[in-house]
């Protein structure tokens, strides 16, 4: 009976933790209800490979923000618009009818007889004018001389070198270009523009690099005729000039020794590039051997040269002045 006993006592409940139990493939699937499939490892929070690759997306996100920062100091490089400060320059640029994105005036300005003129211009024009302290005048002109008034000038449209052709062809006469090789001072670009735009010049054509731009100052120098004579960026002026040749134009270099003086010039009248170098260097070597003339302008021996406005200014009344005479012959 005791055997017995001890027997009867080894055998287990149904459902006890040890021991067989009846139906466990249903008890199975209800453990395993609703958890899904196993987490890659990636994706597990504690485990290695999930540490490395929060890792690798955190240098991925500040490789993105670097890159961004580049790209940012790469735009402000390029100026996409520009502070022009001091109130004679100011009233200066307005005069000449510059287009004008905002006006700054400092919240403590004196006035006088230029200040009460910009302030008619903002009037006139309907420019944005917005009254800000002397710190933020000093932080837009890089601590520049503003005298409590600051315009905001906005980036030059350039033109393609070929469509300058076009503009002539709308304009419905022989064409006249103007290309500029290595002119440095925006205020020569400037005079030089405002000579275009007297003698009825199709375009002007600058190098890309090494070469003064349409900034405010070459604005203000040209009087507003900036805004009239189309300026084209060549990526390369020989080729630029190459490509003119081919459209049917006479490429014309004006130097101090060219054997023929302007006034001579029989080319005048027949579609026309006239290519002016620096006053230090002149024309360079490439863009000397591109031209089918060398062309002078005759100077007292005693002056060392004319500045780029002048000469240019010079050329282009005698090329007016021949095709005007050759038109009412």
């Amino acid at each position: 009976m005791a055997g017995n006993s001890r027997r009867q006592g080894a055998v287990r409940k149904p459902g006890s933790k040890k021991g067989a139990r009846v139906g466990t493939g249903g008890h199975g699937r209800q453990a395993l209800e609703a958890r899904g499939p196993t987490p890659k490892a990636e994706d597990r929070p504690y485990h290695p490979a999930a540490k490395r690759k929060a890792a690798s997306e955190r240098d991925a996100a500040k490789s993105e923000r670097g890159s961004g920062q580049r790209r940012s100091q790469g735009r402000s490089s390029a100026k996409s618009h520009e502070f022009v400060g001091g109130r004679n320059s100011v009233v200066e640029a307005l005069r000449a009818g510059i287009p004008v994105s905002t006006v700054y005036l400092s919240s403590r300005i004196d006035s006088d007889d230029r200040t009460r003129e910009i302030l008619r211009e903002v009037t006139v024009r309907s420019l944005p004018l917005l009254e800000v302290s002397k710190a933020e005048l000093d932080r837009l002109t890089d601590g520049g001389v503003h005298q409590g008034v600051v315009i905001q000038v906005p980036a030059y449209s350039y033109v393609e070198p070929e469509a300058l052709l076009d503009v002539a062809t709308g304009n419905g006469h022989t064409p006249l270009i103007v290309a500029l090789d290595g002119i440095t001072d925006p205020r020569n670009l400037g005079a030089a523009l405002r000579s275009a735009g007297a003698f009825g010049v199709d375009g002007v054509v600058v190098p890309q690099r090494r070469a003064a731009g349409v900034t405010a100052s070459a604005w203000k120098v040209s009087a507003g005729a900036a805004a009239r004579v189309p300026v084209a960026r060549a990526t390369n002026l020989v080729r630029a000039l190459e490509m003119y040749k081919q459209a049917g134009c006479f490429v014309v270099g004006l130097d101090g020794d060219g054997p023929t003086e302007i006034g001579d010039l029989e080319l005048a009248g027949d579609p026309l590039v006239l290519v002016l170098g620096s006053e230090g260097k002149g024309l360079g070597r490439l863009v000397r051997e591109t031209c089918d003339l060398i062309v002078s302008i005759p100077i007292a021996a005693a002056t060392e040269s004319l500045n780029a406005g002048t000469a240019i200014g010079i050329a282009l009344y005698e090329v007016a002045r021949k095709r005007r005479d050759a038109a009412s012959a």
